[in-house]
């Protein structure tokens, strides 16, 4: 008897990761960091979490903060408008079981963070 495979329940959340520098970690010169969009698969966001801060740290970059803003059909629901690009990386992220970087936009000066003291 052929097992049938069972639908994945996976689904592709998308998170805004903001990371530190780190020696290797490809930034440009005089940046202080970057924040990134990623598009990252998972059962669960809390597992999309783990699995793009895993890449990361692996990538040579230093994860400091990521903000979760859901599924595709959860930032449709809030207005959110989400062109073909980003939803064949979505549907990329899905297919392939990926972290996918969308994009990434260096912070230079200081972080508000690195004021709060």
């Amino acid at each position: 008897m052929a097992a049938s495979k069972k639908p994945s329940r996976q689904q592709v959340y998308t998170l805004v990761v903001q990371i530190g520098r780190k020696e290797g970690d490809g930034l440009p010169e005089g940046a202080t960091g970057a924040g990134l969009v990623v598009f990252a698969s998972g059962i669960d966001e809390a597992e999309a979490v783990r699995e793009t801060v895993a890449v990361l740290k692996q990538a040579d970059t230093a994860p400091l903060d990521v903000t979760g803003y859901g599924t595709l059909d959860e930032r449709l629901a809030e207005g959110h408008e989400i062109g073909e690009d980003e939803r064949g990386l979505m549907q990329r992220a899905l297919d392939e079981n990926a972290v996918i970087v969308a994009q990434m936009e260096p912070f230079y000066g200081t972080h508000p963070e690195a004021d709060a003291d």
